[in-house]
């Protein structure tokens, strides 16, 4: 318990600036969404979300699995000649892809419009994206390197502020100037070179990128080969709804659906920002032989990951039409029900914990890539039989169900291999209890309320803290959870009342 503790203390420490970073930079990207949504129609919003499934894509794909290579390998080295090495083997192998496939892109950047995409000039958008292909991909690598350095405020300068506000003020200036789609391509295309720029800046302060190196090339490959297919296939799993809604049917519907997943992937802000530095420190625990640690160290984050995260759900399911129109607006209220199916999904997601780091950090690579080859393919053969039929709706139910087989092909091998699980007992208490005492209410109350800008944050306020007192009072609390309690009192400078007492030792 006691080295279990200090690692979670360090890890909440590290993951309360990451998730302030998290937080601008998923509100930075919700932003600029509902910017782009706003000023353009749904339409015109739909062409642009299937161009930057595009770019996600071929970015992925150009990384190769070094973006979890880069910072595994850092953080297992000692000396500055092996951590160079790992740098100059991501940003030399990654590096050259990216330009190839931004290349490739490029040249095919008519033919994708033609099949994909509704509008002639969607072809400048496509070529823009392209070349802003090698930028990212640099950019990815630089941060990998920060993580793999466990700094969290040099990620946030990079990732969560300076690459999507860049893009914010580039969008939001351009679009209100009265140009057109194209502007997007170009926010994207100076914010990556702006943002792969600062990443080596700030990693050569934490490293010298000039001197002698020594690779582990081949190493490093054996572990992120399995990784290459592993990430394009759940990169597909998010992105293919929206490259095959743009194919079968028209662009405003992709549009439609695209503020609905947007929205529905904001309740993994959480995940990601304990995400950060639990690779490293997971990876780091699993070298030393500490096991017990890395699965106690799972359970508690986990745990909190799902009560944190559940007030965004509950709003979602009781109030997507509300929420649709706070945000995009009127027009996109159409998608509340596909909002509804996807935040199922994400909501998943985020209650499953970093399965997919626990078994990176336990070099078992390979697995990830079965959980992803099979949530892929399922999603592939569903949405070529419910998309043409039932549209955005059946993109959603094939999105969520992909999901939930992805992770539990991952968790299942967790738990048969390693014995690693993300639930407790009092997890489990936890994961039956906020949704019985909460949702009942909240959609009884949603046929009588509708929400506001005004009320939308204080009504995700007073659900979080009624389901804390809903995990308090259900005796869901346990003794790993008093860190929790104890860090948020330091950071507060006040001791909370009266919670010691629902603890269980």
């Amino acid at each position: 318990m006691a080295t279990s503790g200090e690692e979670l203390k360090s890890l909440l420490s590290s993951a309360t600036l990451v998730v302030v970073g998290g937080l601008v930079g998923a509100t930075g990207r919700l932003a600029e969404r509902v910017i782009i949504g706003r000023e353009l129609s749904p339409a015109d919003y739909g062409e642009v979300s299937i161009g930057l499934a595009l770019l996600t894509f071929v970015t992925t794909l150009s990384l190769v699995g070094f973006t979890q290579g880069v910072p595994r390998y850092l953080s297992r080295y000692e000396s500055d000649e092996e951590r160079r090495g790992v740098w100059v083997s991501g940003i030399v192998f990654a590096g050259l892809i990216g330009v190839v496939v931004g290349a490739a892109v490029f040249a095919s950047a008519g033919f994708l419009t033609e099949n994909l995409l509704d509008e002639a000039d969607s072809v400048r958008l496509i070529q823009l994206f392209a070349v802003a292909v090698p930028f990212v991909v640099g950019m990815q690598i630089g941060v990998g390197a920060i993580r793999g350095h466990e700094n969290t405020i040099y990620k946030t300068y990079v990732q969560d502020l300076l690459y999507p506000v860049g893009r914010i003020v580039l969008v939001f200036a351009l679009l209100s100037a009265g140009y057109g789609i194209v502007v997007v391509g170009y926010a994207y295309l100076a914010a990556a070179i702006a943002a792969f720029v600062l990443s080596h800046v700030l990693l050569s302060r934490l490293m010298s990128l000039r001197g002698p190196f020594e690779t582990h090339t081949r190493e490093m490959l054996r572990f992120s080969a399995p990784l290459v297919i592993s990430t394009v296939m759940s990169t597909m799993l998010t992105q293919t709804d929206t490259l095959m809604l743009g194919y079968f049917r028209a662009s405003e519907e992709a549009g439609l659906y695209s503020a609905a997943y947007t929205l529905g992937t904001g309740m993994l802000v959480v995940l990601s920002a304990f995400g950060f530095l639990y690779l490293p420190l997971a990876s780091r625990l699993d070298s030393g032989g500490q096991r017990d640690e890395l699965g106690t160290i799972y359970q508690t984050t986990t745990k909190w990951v799902y009560i944190v995260t559940f007030p965004a759900f509950l709003t979602f399911v009781a109030f997507p039409r509300d929420v649709l129109r706070i945000t995009f607006g009127a027009s996109y209220e159409p998608a509340a029900l596909a909002l509804i199916v996807v935040s199922v999904g994400f909501f998943l997601s985020a209650a499953v914990g970093r399965n997919r780091e626990t078994l990176s950090a336990l070099g078992e690579t390979n697995y990830i890539l079965v959980g992803n080859v099979a949530g892929f393919v399922f999603n592939f053969l569903v949405n070529l039989v419910l998309i043409p039929q039932y549209g955005m709706e059946g993109a959603a139910f094939t999105s969520a169900a992909s999901m939930a087989i992805m992770h539990a092909v991952v968790c299942g091998i967790l738990k048969l291999r390693f014995d690693i699980s993300p639930l407790s007992s009092e997890s489990v208490r936890t994961f039956v209890l906020l949704p019985l005492a909460l949702i009942p209410p909240a959609l009884v109350l949603s046929n009588w309320v509708s929400l506001s800008m005004l009320t939308l944050l204080p009504f995700l306020v007073v659900t979080g803290l009624l389901g804390i007192a809903v995990v308090a009072v259900g005796g869901a609390l346990q003794e790993e959870d008093l860190i929790v309690v104890e860090f948020v009192e330091e950071q507060v400078g006040v001791r909370i009342p009266l919670v010691r007492r629902y603890f269980s030792a």
